[in-house]
């Protein structure tokens, strides 16, 4: 990268949760090699890249499920910036109860119990007795228009209300950010259509940022912004959702930022 050119972003706003030269390796295997990228309270931000390329783990490092094996990990919190990086598991665990939200392509749902329990166990996991986790849950299942469906098992749901679920889920205990890793991917086009503008309007659309990893092109285009990872690094940056263009373009018409164009 060039030295005389700005090593971030314009930010419109101040991160949430921003990354710098992050590294994690496997064994001889270097997943993410320096890798920048930051979020904003009430943004939407698309990871894609082909598979190997480094989305999941970089969504695992971002969300302390993973320790990082360089760089750092910053969230902002009403009570100062906290290095994720730095954290033990004991510590990375609580930012995972307390401060961020996950919705999975499989949902990870638990199938015995009631989409009311599913939800409610997310905010007793973090503290909160029984009857106020399912006093917490029965609101963000109705804002997700699943009323009256709390006390269905899984199972007997269709698979948009099950995803509907995992994100009432994600949102129970008020994360700040929200991860999803491929949320729409089971699900035939319609019904992802219509789970992407529950998870949007549930977080973007209450002031949480959203960090979105997906292969799909079209979930891509509905987010604020797009990084684009090839071999564990950041190759390029757009934003999307009809806002302007960078400068430089890839294959197919990538747009690649100049402070983000990587050296051949």
């Amino acid at each position: 990268m060039d030295p005389a050119l700005p090593d971030h972003p314009p930010q419109q706003a101040r991160p949430v949760l921003s990354a710098r030269t992050l590294v994690k390796r496997y064994g001889h295997v270097t997943a993410l090699a320096g890798v920048d990228v930051a979020v904003a309270a009430g943004e939407s931000l698309a990871v894609t890249g082909t598979s190997g390329s480094g989305k999941t783990t970089l969504l695992h490092c971002l969300a302390g499920i993973l320790p990082v094996d360089g760089g750092q990990v910053v969230l902002a919190t009403a009570g100062g910036a906290v290095h994720v990086d730095a954290l033990g598991e004991a510590g990375r665990s609580r930012l995972r109860r307390e401060e961020f939200g996950f919705v999975f392509q499989s949902g990870m749902l638990v199938p015995e119990l009631t989409a009311l329990e599913n939800v409610a166990l997310a905010a007793m996991l973090g503290g909160a007795p029984r009857r106020e986790a399912e006093a917490r849950a029965l609101p963000e299942l109705e804002r997700l228009g699943l009323a009256g469906l709390g006390g269905r098992r899984i199972g007997e749901l269709s698979g948009g209300q099950a995803q509907r679920v995992a994100i009432a889920r994600a949102l129970v205990t008020g994360p700040g950010v929200v991860f999803a890793d491929e949320p729409t991917g089971a699900l035939d086009s319609r019904t992802s259509d219509d789970v992407l503008d529950a998870l949007l309007a549930a977080t973007t659309g209450t002031g949480r940022a959203l960090v979105v990893v997906t292969h799909d092109e079209q979930v891509a285009a509905r987010c604020d912004r797009e990084v684009h990872l090839a071999d564990g690094r950041v190759v390029a940056e757009r934003p999307r959702g009809g806002s302007g263009r960078a400068t430089g373009e890839l294959p197919g018409g990538f747009p690649v930022p100049r402070w983000q164009q990587v050296p051949s």
